[in-house]
């Protein structure tokens, strides 16, 4: 999913990781986000090589997803777990719908004004923000603006959405680390089974044509936010109900 689609594979990764991982999604989103970084840097390195790849705008994404990261990771502390779960939910449904409607160009020229270099900065403070809060990568977030307000062609902004990941993964994965929310191993078999994975993903993105790539990343924010929608009203069902012996 991260080569093919240009996300760090959070959406897929969280929700895994509260079922087979038995996390909650508070570590269950720190752990992602660490397994994120050596996948985003080897499906970014695809697309580069094949000339998909915006290094200046990346640049000025990540300089903002690096404090939106740091930020968000802190609030992950704070956050009550059923807000943190509906909040996921909303964001992934809001992408899907997004993407539906809007048609991607496969090779797009890339002309930024100074008021779109400032957008950029502004995206990244968006995408670290969920990357620390949702332990996603922010893909979901960046591939559709890339495209949509930056004028991208739907390959650059998955491969410029990748490399952008890595730096804001790392600083949200610090302050993680710190708060004691990582854990390591479900991080490390994740990190490294998704990295081998995301060549495939890459080579199959440039195979798939752009409007039906499109559709079939919505299909899978629409799956991913069902699964977690039942999970979160269950989870509220079981705290509403009433305590043993009552």
């Amino acid at each position: 999913m991260s080569g093919m689609f240009g996300v760090g594979g959070g959406i897929v990764m969280v929700p895994l990781l509260i079922w087979l991982g038995r996390l909650d999604q508070r570590h269950a989103s720190a752990t992602s986000l660490l397994a994120i970084v050596p996948t985003a840097l080897a499906g970014a390195a695809a697309y580069g090589l094949r000339g998909h790849l915006e290094i200046g705008p990346a640049a000025a994404v990540a300089a903002g997803g690096m404090a939106g990261a740091w930020l968000g990771a802190r609030a992950l502390r704070k956050i009550k777990l059923s807000v943190l779960n509906w909040a996921f939910v909303g964001l992934i449904a809001a992408t899907a719908i997004s993407m539906v409607f809007y048609t991607p160009q496969r090779a797009a020229a890339v002309g930024l004004s100074v008021g779109a270099w400032l957008g950029l900065v502004g995206l990244g403070l968006v995408m670290g923000l969920a990357a620390g809060l949702f332990g996603i990568g922010g893909g979901v977030i960046a591939v559709p603006a890339l495209m949509a307000l930056f004028g991208f062609g739907d390959l650059a902004a998955r491969g410029t959405s990748l490399l952008v990941m890595a730096p804001s993964a790392v600083a949200g994965s610090v302050t993680n680390w710190r708060g004691g929310l990582v854990q390591w191993r479900l991080a490390l078999a994740a990190g490294l089974t998704a990295t081998a994975a995301s060549f495939g993903g890459s080579a199959l993105a440039f195979l798939v044509p752009p409007q039906a790539g499109n559709w079939m990343f919505a299909g899978l924010l629409a799956a991913s936010a069902m699964q977690l929608a039942r999970r979160a009203a269950r989870s509220k069902g079981q705290a509403g109900g009433r305590p043993p012996g009552g």
